[in-house]
């Protein structure tokens, strides 16, 4: 009988991150846009933002949300509120007629990849995470 529960536990996650979700879509934005290389940081955040929720739930971050829901309804609202902001960025970014994102050097007041740090306070507020954590 374990076995049957590590084998679903493992399909779960791997279900869970190979699926599409605000990580996966932010990661082929930012790879098409910046390319391979400027994109790491990105990943690097995910993992470290990833392991950050994962050790705050399984260490009392989930019990701090049971004893107060209205916490989780303000997170799920903010992280809403956040995914339709940043779909609204990747819909009407800059695109050459052949569909590709146009390459061009980039000012300080330009788009720019996220820093890892972003992404790992990202995971904070991303939906798919907090399900993929609580569950």
């Amino acid at each position: 009988m374990e076995w049957a529960f590590f084998t679903s536990v493992a399909v779960f996650a791997f279900v869970t991150s190979v699926t599409p979700g605000p990580n996966n879509i932010m990661l082929l934005a930012s790879g098409a846009q910046f390319g391979f290389f400027k994109t790491v940081p990105h990943m690097v955040g995910i993992l470290v933002g990833m392991a950050t929720l994962l050790i705050s739930v399984l260490t009392g971050l989930g019990l701090v949300f049971n004893a107060f829901p209205v916490l989780y309804e303000v997170l799920k609202w903010f992280g809403v509120l956040y995914l339709l902001w940043l779909s609204w960025k990747i819909t009407f970014a800059s695109v050459s007629e052949g569909n590709e994102i146009e390459t061009r050097e980039f000012t300080d007041d330009q788009a720019k990849p996220f820093r890892w740090w972003q992404a790992a306070l990202f995971q904070f507020v991303n939906p798919k995470a907090w399900m993929m954590s609580v569950g």
